[in-house]
Formats: C-alpha cells, sequence, structure tokens
C-alpha cells in the first residue's frame, strides 16, 4: 500500500521539522470479545491526541495510521475531511502553525492475527479472549495514529476501556481502574515502538525489587509476572522473578543508572513471533518459555538469557534509542552482549559463554556468509529493510565483536563508556559516533580504525594455526593466518588466544600452554610459543575471544578425530565442536564425517546445550549436506546411535530426555517406529522416561510424517491436550502426513488464504516441508516462485517473510531448484528489495548444499 513503508528520508525530513511533547491515546476494546461482524475485519476505537511543534508556518508533514477506516480528524481545532487527508496508511496535515499543534484522530483499527499490532487470541481451552501489542519496527500505527520512527520520541499516557474482569496493563503504572476503565501514569519519552498494551483475563503475580542507591535513597520496583489462566498450573514466577532481581543487580552495580521507568511487568503472551520486546515497564515474552513439561536445563538459562537480554534494553534501546534503524545494533548487539555477560555473572548459569560461543555465533557465521551479508552498522533504507536486519548480524554477530572489544579495550573501560553514554544521551538518540567518542575516552585507544574494520565492513575471516617444529619435536614457529572471502577481503585486527592441548597420561586431553596476543594482518607469529612442546591440539581463539572460523592444522583435526571427547575444558571443546560444524557446511569436511563424530564423542558430552546444538547440526548434515545415496544408510546409523545413547543414559536425567526427542526426530524404521508408538500407548517403557504431554506429540509427530499416526490418531491426541499448544501441534501433525492431498490442502491454507494465525502459519508449514517427503513436494516448486510475489504484496510482512523462508525448496537439492531461483531472480529484478534478498539468501543455502553433497560423495 502507498506510504506503508517509511523511507529513512521521510523519517529525517519528518524529524527536522517535527518536536513532539506527548501523546493521549484512548483504546475501547469491548469489542474484542462477543461475535463479529461476518467477513469485515474486527475493529476497536481508537482516539489519539498529539501534541506537537513545527519548525515552521505553513509546513506540511503526515502522521501513520494502518486501519480501516478514519471516523474524525481535527489539527489545530480545525475538521479534516478523512476521505481527503487519509489514504489507508497516512494521514495528511498541511498549513502547520509555528509552535504548538494538536492533532485528535478518531478511527477504527484492526485486531490482528499475524502477531503485529494489536493480536487477538481465541483460548481453545476455555474461549477466553487475549490481547497484546507488538509492534517493532513499525506497527504502533496499526493500533493509534502516531509519527511512528524511532528518534520522535514522546511521554505517552493510555486509557484502556475493556470488558469487565480483564486484567489490563501499559507501559506506565496504573494510575486508576473503576469498572472498565483503566488509565495509566505517563511514561517517560520513548519511541512508538515501545510502547504496549496488554489485556484479558490474565493470571497474574507480583514481587517487589528494594536496592539503597549509592546516595542512601531507597529504589523499589514493583515486579509483575502475567500469563494465560491456562498456563497458571504451569507458571514458575518465582524462578522468573529470582532473574529479574539478579538483573536488577548486576545492572544496578554496573551501569549507574538507577532503572528509570518505574514498574516491572513481564507478560508471557500467545502466538508472538518473537523471543521478547523490550517495552519499557511492560515486557512481553513468547509464552513458550513457560514449559508445560519436562525440559532441560538449557531451556530455563535460555529463558533467563532473553530475560536480561530485555532487561539490558532498559538502557540500551528505551533509555537511549538509536536515531534511525541503520543503528539497531545500538541496542540490539548490546543486549544480546549484556545477556551473556549479566547472566554469566550474577545467575546459576555459569556456562553461559559457552552457549554462546556454539549457538549465538552458529547464527551470525551462517548470516555472515550469505550474500546479503552487511556491516553491523547497516544501510537501512525503509521499513522493509529493518525488518530483515533483526538477523545474526545485528544480533549475535554485533555481540561477539562487543565480547572482542571488551577483549581489546578492556571490561573497566567498556562499562565506564557505557556509563557515560547513559547519563549523556538518557531520553535521547543517538548514532555510532555518539558510543565511539565515550569509548574513546575511557580507553585512551582509537576506536575509528577499529569501527571501520569491525562495524562498517561486512564478513567474517578464518584463522588457522601454521606451525613449524625443530629437530627435537618442539615448536619453532607458530603463526596465526588470517584469510577473507574475495567478496569481503577485509582482514581485521583480532584478541586472540592461542591453546596447546596434548594428551596425559590418563588419556585427557588437556591444555599446558596458552597465549594471547593480536593478530593482524595475513600471517602474525605468536613468538611466546616458540619451544613449546609439540602439541596434539593447536585451538586458535582458545577461550572465544574473537569473532572468526577456526581451522585445524592436519595434526589437531586427526587429533580430533579419535579424541574430541576427551577434551576437558567444556568451552574448548564447544570451540571444537563449531569449528567442525563450519567445516562441514563450507565442503571441507564431509557430513559423513561429522555425523561419525557426533556418533562417536556426543554420547559423552556433559553440556546439555552443546548436546541439543550438536543434534540440530547432525539432523541438518544428515538433511541437507550428505549425499543423497548415503542418506538411508546415515539415517539408520543415527537412528542406531541415537537409540543407544536414549538406552544408556541415566534414567530421569536431562540427557535421557535430550536422546529421546533427537531419537523421535531421526527415527525412520519400521522398528523405530514402532517403539515409539509403543512408548506412547504405554505397552514400552524406558526407565526412568516420563513421556509427558510435550514429549508425546513428539512421539507423535514422526508416527504422523510416517504415515502410521492417521487423522484419528491425532484427533485423539488433541482430545488429551486442547489447549493452544495443543492445537499448534495437531496442525503440525496434520500437514506432515504423507498424502498429496494432505499437502494441497496445507499448501492453499497458508499461501491461497490469510485465516490461519501467525502460530498456525508456522506450524503448517512445519509440517507441511518433510525431509522424508521430496518427491511428494517436488510439485510445488513451480508454484513457489508463482506465489510468492503475490504474498509479498497481500500479506502483512511478517507472514510474508515466514511464507518465502518457510516454503521455499530447499528440499529439492538439485540443480534444476537452483536453475528455477535464478530463473526467477533474473526476470524479477523491480521485485520488492526485501523479498529478492530472502529469495537470494534460500538460493545460497542452496548452493552451499550442494557443494557439500558433492563433497561428502567424493569420500
Amino acid at each position: 500500500m502507498p506510504g506503508e513503508n517509511l523511507s529513512r528520508d521521510e523519517a529525517r525530513a519528518r524529524a527536522e521539522l517535527l518536536t513532539v511533547d506527548g501523546y493521549e491515546v484512548a483504546l475501547d476494546l469491548r469489542s474484542a470479545v462477543g461475535e463479529s461482524d461476518g467477513e469485515a475485519p474486527r475493529t476497536f476505537r481508537s482516539v489519539t491526541t498529539i501534541r506537537f511543534r513545527a519548525a515552521r508556518a505553513g509546513a506540511s508533514t503526515f502522521a501513520d495510521l494502518l486501519a480501516p477506516a478514519v471516523t474524525a480528524v481535527t489539527l489545530n481545532g480545525r475538521a479534516l475531511d478523512p476521505a481527503a487527508v487519509f489514504d489507508g496508511t497516512r494521514i495528511a496535515l498541511d498549513g502547520l502553525a509555528a509552535g504548538e499543534n494538536v492533532l485528535v484522530v478518531d478511527a477504527r483499527c484492526a485486531y490482528s492475527r499475524t502477531g503485529e499490532g494489536m493480536h487477538r487470541f481465541v483460548d481453545p481451552e476455555d474461549g477466553e479472549v487475549y490481547l497484546y501489542t507488538q509492534y517493532e519496527p513499525a506497527d504502533a500505527r496499526r493500533v493509534y495514529a502516531n509519527f511512528e520512527q524511532p528518534d520522535l520520541k514522546a511521554p505517552y499516557r493510555f486509557e484502556v476501556t475493556a470488558p469487565d474482569g480483564w486484567t489490563v496493563r501499559s507501559n506506565g503504572a496504573e494510575e486508576f481502574h473503576e469498572g472498565e476503565v483503566w488509565r495509566f501514569a505517563e511514561t517517560k519519552p520513548i519511541s512508538t515502538y515501545i510502547t504496549a498494551v496488554v489485556a484479558g483475563p490474565y493470571h497474574c503475580e507480583s514481587d517487589l525489587y528494594t536496592r539503597t542507591l549509592d546516595d542512601g535513597s531507597k529504589l523499589e520496583i514493583p515486579l509483575g509476572a502475567m500469563c494465560r489462566k491456562g498456563l497458571a498450573r504451569h507458571f514458575d514466577a518465582d524462578d522468573i522473578f529470582l532473574i529479574t532481581k539478579q538483573g536488577l543487580d548486576f545492572f544496578h552495580d554496573h551501569f549507574d543508572y538507577p532503572y528509570p521507568f518505574g514498574k516491572y511487568d513481564q507478560a508471557f503472551v500467545p502466538e508472538y513471533n518473537l523471543g521478547a520486546m523490550e517495552n519499557p515497564g511492560l515486557v512481553t515474552f513468547r509464552e513458550e518459555y513457560v514449559y508445560r513439561g519436562k525440559v532441560t536445563s538449557a531451556s530455563y538459562e535460555r529463558r533467563a538469557n532473553v530475560i536480561l537480554h530485555e532487561m539490558a534494553h532498559m538502557w540500551f534501546g528505551d533509555l537511549v534509542t538509536m536515531t534511525w534503524w541503520d543503528d539497531l545494533w545500538l541496542k540490539e548487539s548490546f543486549a544480546d552482549f549484556m545477556g551473556s555477560f549479566s547472566m554469566v555473572e550474577a545467575t546459576r548459569f555459569t556456562n553461559g559463554w559457552i552457549t554462546f560461543a556454539n549457538n549465538r555465533k552458529a547464527w551470525a557465521y551462517r548470516a555472515d556468509q550469505l550474500p546479503s551479508t552487511h556491516p553491523i552498522t547497516a544501510d537501512i533504507r525503509d521499513l522493509e529493510d529493518a525488518k530483515l536486519n533483526f538477523d545474526g548480524i545485528t544480533y549475535a554477530k554485533g555481540a561477539s565483536v562487543l565480547k572482542q572489544l571488551v577483549a581489546y579495550v578492556g571490561r573497566d573501560a567498556f562499562l565506564e563508556g557505557a556509563r557515560r553514554y547513559f547519563k549523556q544521551h538518557a531520553y535521547g538518540n543517538t548514532r555510532l559516533g555518539d558510543l565511539l567518542s565515550v569509548l574513546a575516552e575511557t580507553s585512551g585507544r582509537d576506536m575509528t580504525a577499529w569501527s571501520r574494520s569491525w562495524l562498517q565492513t561486512a564478513g567474517v575471516n578464518v584463522l588457522a594455526p601454521a606451525v613449524d617444529y625443530d629437530a627435537a619435536g618442539r615448536i619453532a614457529e607458530l603463526a596465526v593466518v588470517q584469510e577473507a572471502a574475495a567478496s569481503h577481503p577485509e582482514l581485521r585486527p583480532h584478541r586472540v588466544a592461542v591453546g596447546l592441548y596434548r594428551l596425559s597420561p590418563e588419556g585427557e586431553l588437556v591444555r599446558y600452554a596458552r597465549a594471547e596476543a593480536d593478530v593482524a594482518g595475513e600471517r602474525t607469529v605468536i613468538g611466546e610459543l616458540a619451544g613449546a612442546e609439540k602439541p596434539d591440539l593447536v585451538l586458535v581463539n582458545d577461550d572465544d575471544l574473537t569473532y572468526c572460523k577456526v581451522r585445524f592444522d592436519e595434526g589437531s583435526l586427526a587429533t580430533l578425530r579419535e579424541h574430541l571427547g576427551d577434551i576437558t575444558d567444556p568451552l574448548a571443546r564447544a570451540l571444537c565442536w563449531s569449528a567442525l560444524w563450519n567445516l562441514t557446511r563450507d565442503a571441507a569436511l564431509p557430513a559423513r564425517d561429522f555425523v561419525s563424530l557426533v556418533l562417536a564423542f556426543a554420547g559423552r558430552e556433559s553440556d546439555i546445550g552443546v548436546l541439543q546444538m550438536l543434534h540440530a547440526w547432525t539432523e541438518s548434515a544428515l538433511t541437507h549436506y550428505a549425499a543423497p545415496a548415503w542418506r538411508e544408510e546415515g539415517g539408520r546409523v543415527l537412528a542406531e546411535g541415537a537409540l543407544r545413547e536414549l538406552r544408556l543414559a541415566e534414567p530421569g536425567s536431562q540427557h535421557q530426555l535430550t536422546w529421546a526427542r533427537f531419537f523421535a526426530s531421526v527415527a525412520t524404521s519400521d522398528a523405530d517406529l514402532r517403539l515409539l508408538g509403543a512408548l506412547l500407548d504405554g505397552s514400552d517403557v524406558i526407565e526412568g522416561l516420563d513421556v509427558d504431554q510435550e514429549l508425546r506429540w513428539a512421539f507423535l509427530s514422526p508416527l504422523a510424517a510416517h504415515g502410521v499416526a492417521d487423522e484419528s490418531a491425532v484427533a485423539a491426541e488433541l482430545a488429551r491436550d486442547d489447549t493452544a499448544s495443543g492445537k499448534r501441534h495437531q496442525v503440525r501433525c496434520l500437514a506432515s502426513r504423507p498424502s498429496a492431498a494432505v499437502k494441497a490442502q496445507a499448501w492453499a491454507a497458508v499461501v491461497e488464504s490469510d485465516k490461519l494465525s501467525n502460530a498456525l502459519v508456522g506450524a503448517t508449514i512445519s509440517g507441511f516441508t518433510q525431509s522424508s517427503q521430496r518427491e511428494l513436494l517436488a510439485p510445488y516448486t513451480a508454484s513457489y516462485f508463482e506465489a510468492i510475489e503475490r504474498v509479498w504484496d497481500e500479506r502483512s510482512i511478517q507472514i510474508g517473510m515466514d511464507v518465502v523462508k518457510g516454503l521455499f525448496p530447499g528440499l529439492q537439492d538439485d540443480p534444476a531448484t537452483l536453475a528455477a531461483t535464478d530463473a526467477w531472480l533474473t526476470s524479477r529484478p523491480d521485485a520488492a528489495p526485501a523479498l529478492r534478498r530472502l529469495v537470494l539468501e534460500a538460493r545460497d543455502d542452496l548452493a552451499r548444499v550442494l557443494r557439500g553433497q558433492e563433497r561428502d560423495a567424493a569420500v
């Protein structure tokens, strides 16, 4: 729709003209319950008053609003004709007064089923209705009229009229509640995308954080935690409050700026597109972080990391906000880094850097090798660009670079820079230079060259050891060799640790020497290690100080093939696994070799998060990178190995649960599927394995995908678990059945209709794309390329992204699919840049897969 995709130039011009003094937003949400008006979108009344100043008399601008209808518009008391000034996305404002202006917009806004704007969810368990908002980067305009850009900050007052008996929360503290009306205190100046409303019959728990500040005053922060009533019996609010308090302690200890937004509510909401959102005073999370069954400690660690990531945003992002989405990293990279930093230092999850090295950085490495890779400080032309840049570069690479920066400038200088940054720019907006200037002050280092290498160029370097030995077998010279891709040839300065490991008499692979050095250019000699005894393993980037891909010399690789499980240090072991996976993706290690390494050593992996990551990588190796002729044999040995480890695992342990889930995901033989069925109906048991409801769905899913469980079996399971989660599992299982008619129905439900909610679109796509059903899915390659432009034009950005990424025919892994993708790209030069980017990324993944298969076939 014209005007929906706000450009950077438009935002810059509007910011030069306007200063926003405040919003008053009144929402009537009583229409969320009861019968709807047929096919028309269900709407609610939204009345917005914006007080703002204009720099020039007679100037023109526009307000943003995505709404089915506008009832009335007044500007400085003058009534405007909605039909003349509202085009569906913008409200034209002409003849502004110099100085103060007042705009009042009375609109009918639509409830959302895509997780964007005011999302409406009906709980299938009890019929209750739940609402929440989600705006980033620019969906507040779906709920109220505004100036939708991050640098036009203002205070907000919200008033919400809601059905009697509901609970309503917003950013500000509750000031008034009588009957159906709720009013909330004025907020501090914040951006539109972090305003929020949550409303419905939520289950709520409360606590209080207290702290004595340095000046002797007492800080009190009321804490709240919310979830749907149907999840209340699973809601472990005590642990959520524990992590929250530990985080608040950490950030107050290190930031020297008291939490500025009053209360701290955390709402766990249904059908959420993201992990969480940092709305000040009202953080929203996906409700999957409320665990319905037994999960491993990695799940609790993941939730803790997300809680702390969002908390870091209260300072990095909410208090101080980027001017435009070019500098999205100023909040996301910092929050990603601070989430792990605070978690390791303030909570029980002291091994969080292992997860960071093994999980988050894998996301970054993949993104940084795509043709769409970009500098951490990106060139964001418009909102569609912004939506796609919530990616592995902005989050995980940025956080990795900040971890490297801490090693480069020192922890104290880094944190002092943050403190000065908050104080200088509180409630304001910043760009890259604002942060670099304070870091230069506190560290005494020239940040310009560092920024140019790390923030303003794209691509990932490869670091490898080059070792020469003397006649006595000692190291004569050890150098670190740095490489860069031809497409992104930047060689960067790295702060690197190099570890030397050898086998002990007890058979353990232990580090006996370590040197830390600044690596720059193509080759850097690590003089400190000259004369050291010959190692069995040389590990570049030991302790994970920098951001790079690691390679091994031949001797080290041979050691890993025999002794990877003997590495005693869990972080070093995780780094080796990560490097081996990168070798696999780069077609330098055959996929079957990676599978063999996992079968040989994963059973000894102590870190449960690493084990879960290994399972995901191994499944990907078999599905995508293994030669097609080896897939059947590879699947058989992988399932045999998974079942063996499942039976060997300690009864009742989290390792047993993890192997059980992995076994279900790779089971294909009749015997394996019979075992899953027997575990479901109770005719077979594995000691200590509690087959709870979530595990039941994990076992039923492959039975449905292989045609063992039919529609009646899935219906029976839903009857046991007639909940929102159960519904998602049911939809996924139904779409996974090996039938041409089923696939046609699933395709139509997602591509030809917009009736499904965002969560059920995702579940349908997940069920549709089964790796065991390549032949069934082959006809949809042509359909995909015929449909994606229409889907992109007609659906919301989020749903468009889900469809374009999720339905790309990557399982048709042959040159013909690559050629079809190239043909679409060549014939659609004028397609939306964001759409072309998604297709280009999928094309690159497919080309990488084909190279991997060729390497594996050469064994």
